[in-house]
């Protein structure tokens, strides 16, 4: 009938799209003919992993005081590195906000986010293990710049979505910029900066095992050694204790959000 609109088929044909689905297929299967990626390399590996399982288990706990003093010396980097990283991405996020400061402040202020997040947490305590030598401070200075480039960056941006009546109302009852920080923006953000900061410090505790391998201290540097001497079960009973940290992180963090809900 006239002046009845015909629906538009949605699975009308799209040219566009299955040229490319077909460009993507063609690369995909040429990017795996160049790496050497194959079934038959699947299969060698699928032997040797299972080989490499049956002198994992069971897992050997006969080391465990080292076990619990690289356990301990991971967390106490984690949580140093998280508190200090909070509280400095706590400035750094409110000085890159650009609806609360000025381009030339908010501008470095993101460039310092942006050079944080460039670059691999191991890459980073590579710099410091250089700099400062092997040990916890590495791992504690690469988890604090990790930090920053992850909360700073967050907080920014909850504080450029926040409401400007607050900080209106606030502003018109003649308060110091720090008043209005306090009373109109911070209550505003707080429950997602708190958000941010235990995901932040579950994140931690993951990498103060990873940043060992390459000598910031904890975990890491002593599951690359078992490695190194083929001590499989040690490997085990140190991926074990991993697992005991992060499980222990997950506690923590849900501590936290009760706290402050």
């Amino acid at each position: 009938m006239a002046g009845i609109n015909t629906p538009q088929n949605p699975f009308k044909t799209n040219w566009l799209v299955r040229l490319g689905s077909v460009v993507i297929a063609a690369y995909m299967i040429y990017a795996f003919s160049i790496m050497g990626v194959s079934m038959e390399r699947i299969a060698i590996g699928m032997e040797h992993a299972e080989r490499l399982l049956g002198r994992m288990f069971p897992p050997n706990f006969t080391r465990w005081e080292l076990l619990l003093n690289d356990l301990l010396e991971s967390l106490q980097i984690a949580i140093i590195a998280s508190a200090a990283g909070i509280v400095i991405s706590l400035f750094v996020g409110l000085f890159a906000a650009r609806n609360m400061m000025p381009n030339v402040i908010s501008i470095p202020a993101r460039v310092v986010i942006a050079i944080c997040r460039t670059f691999h947490p191991v890459i980073i305590a590579i710099l410091f293990v250089k700099s400062v030598g092997f040990g916890a401070l590495a791992g504690i200075l690469t988890l604090i710049v990790a930090s920053i480039g992850f909360i700073a960056k967050l907080f920014a941006e909850a504080i450029e979505e926040i409401s400007l009546k607050q900080v209106e109302a606030i502003r018109a009852t003649g308060a110091s910029f720090i008043s209005v920080i306090l009373f109109a923006v911070l209550p505003q953000v707080f429950s997602r900066f708190i958000g941010f900061s235990t995901y932040q410090l579950d994140s931690n505790l993951r990498n103060s095992t990873m940043v060992g391998l390459v000598g910031a201290g904890g975990l890491g540097g002593t599951l690359f050694s078992a490695f190194q001497r083929f001590d499989y079960d040690f490997v085990t009973a140190i991926l074990i204790t991993i697992i005991a940290l992060i499980l222990l992180g997950e506690a923590l963090s849900n501590l936290v959000r009760r706290v402050f809900a």
